[in-house]
């Protein structure tokens, strides 16, 4: 089945910020669109919010005025749904609630025709759960868009158990028409997004529980070194404690308690206190007038800069630090062996997941200290480390000096498995791998998902094939060993894919 012809209607029901979004997408490619709203003036109201909007794009300069009209005159309010006969796709954007869901596509599905697709914009309900009340189950998908719809690219079609492949086929040729990213997605839990992101959050608040470092210092890893736009804290406070710590609620709920997606005590405290983000004023920063902005913790250093830099082997992902180093005028010697760097008596190494005190025993290094994951080492500002009990306090000071001299603040922390990108990205890649062995979505729908549904620098998968699966699994492995919980079991998927040498796009 094609994409929706421009000429036919297009109706969406629920006049809120999410339902005027789409209509505007909707007009904006050139459909008639029809929005309904139980309310009294309430497709009015999202009509003029969408006036406002394309306004603003015009003072802009992003559109120009005939644009402007030509949008606004292909929206118009109704107040019966017997106006939304002649629709050719009905989206509904009302209330999470599966039993007024049903009701209102059931009303919808009398109205129209038989071939009428019907969606829902549900980010949470089951589309099998709403379709078990229509008469033509096969004519719905999910159809989620993201806050602010017109703004954000990414579209999750979601196929409940009865929904025609057609149909859902429709739904992406249709969205990608509109300009969208669209993905599609089988009607679990969580859909793609919702369930692939957990791991961002829990990673970080488990980090934060753990005494590993503070928020800000985490956020500030993610962004410097992960080069995610924001880190996991300053997200929560953005998207409200109460809205992100629900959304964790449902989907552990949905796996039936699955330590995956284990909620944190720590967000729940929040909750419970009202702390909810920058809604409230406050949560794990203070956004109340006057309050001073949390800081990044970074060492100093008081070692005076290397002149020469040993390394032995290579460093796999890190070797754009081996440059950097160069452009610094640091003589870089290279030999072999099993891929590190030795400053003076201190041992610097890539973290494989495992604590910098397990790995100083087991490999018989004295004075190692261990570095993080970043998305580009020849660019990031920031790293964190570790190091081992067995070593000296005086290791830290020439890794320290080294890293400074290349542009980049060090950031220590505590002893902790997998520091907090490297750890970060390997659940992310696992969750993903997960999603795809039990056929959630494809492998270049898990990636195109997270990155333009929640702007991950990089997807998931793509960004673990780069660096290896069999460096991906040797982390969750180490991992595992670590906290001795299945959260961190390897994916069966991801885990078959290191052992056979091929890649998650294979």
């Amino acid at each position: 089945m094609h994409a929706l012809d421009t000429e036919q209607s297009v109706a969406v029901i629920g006049a809120g910020a999410m339902g005027a979004g789409i209509a505007q997408v909707a007009a904006s490619a050139g459909h008639p669109v029809m929005i309904y709203d139980t309310a009294a003036g309430a497709a009015q109201a999202g009509i003029a919010s969408i006036a406002k909007g394309l306004e603003r794009q015009v003072a802009r300069g992003k559109m120009d005025s005939a644009q402007r009209d030509a949008i606004l005159a292909r929206l118009s309010p109704v107040s019966d749904l017997q106006d939304l006969t002649p629709a050719r796709l009905v989206i509904e954007a009302i209330v999470e609630n599966l039993a007024v869901k049903q009701q209102v596509l059931a009303q919808v599905e009398a109205i129209c025709g038989v071939d009428c697709i019907l969606a829902s914009n549900t980010s949470s309900i089951s589309i099998t759960s709403i379709a078990a009340g229509l008469t033509r189950p096969q004519n719905l998908a999910g159809l989620h868009f993201f806050n602010p719809a017109p703004v954000m690219k990414l579209v999750e079609v979601v196929a409940g158990l009865d929904t025609d492949p057609a149909i859902a086929d429709c739904l992406l040729a249709t969205a990608r028409g509109w300009g969208k990213q669209a993905v599609l997605a089988k009607s679990t839990p969580g859909f793609i997004v919702n369930r692939l992101a957990r791991p961002f959050y829990a990673e970080g608040l488990r980090l934060l529980e753990e005494g590993a470092a503070d928020s800000a210092t985490l956020d500030a890893l993610m962004r410097d070194a992960g080069g995610f736009p924001m880190g996991p804290f300053e997200l929560m406070d953005l998207i409200g404690h109460d809205v992100n710590y629900a959304v964790t609620r449902s989907v552990f709920d949905a796996y039936y308690g699955d330590d995956r997606f284990l909620p944190s005590l720590t967000q729940q405290a929040l909750v419970e206190g009202g702390r909810l983000g920058r809604k409230s004023g406050r949560g794990f920063y203070d956004y109340r007038d006057g309050a001073a902005p949390a800081e990044p913790r970074s060492l100093t250093g008081d070692g005076s800069i290397p002149s020469q830099v040993l390394v032995e082997g290579s460093l796999g992902p890190a070797e754009g630090l081996v440059q950097r180093f160069k452009d610094r005028g640091i003589e870089v010697v290279r030999r072999d062996g099993s891929g590190l760097m030795r400053i003076g008596d201190s041992v610097l190494m890539l973290s494989d997941g495992r604590m910098a005190t397990e790995r100083a025993a087991v490999e018989g290094i004295s004075n190692l200290v261990l570095f993080d994951l970043a998305l580009d080492y020849s660019r990031c500002r920031r790293l964190a480390i570790s190091r081992s009990n067995q070593a000296a306090s005086c290791a830290l000071a020439p890794v320290v000096a080294l890293l400074r001299a290349a542009g980049i603040e060090a950031s220590l922390l505590d002893d902790a498995p997998g520091l907090a990108v490297l750890r970060t990205v390997a659940m992310l890649a696992n969750a993903a791998a997960d999603a795809v062995h039990q056929g959630v979505c494809s492998a270049s729908d898990a990636d195109t998902a997270m990155q333009f549904g929640v702007n991950y620098p990089a997807g998931p998968l793509a960004w673990a094939d780069r660096l290896g699966l069999e460096y991906i699994h040797r982390t969750l492995t180490h991992l595992q060993q670590s906290y001795g919980e299945t959260r961190y079991r390897p994916s069966v998927l991801l885990r078959r894919n290191a052992f056979a040498g091929v890649s998650m796009h294979d």
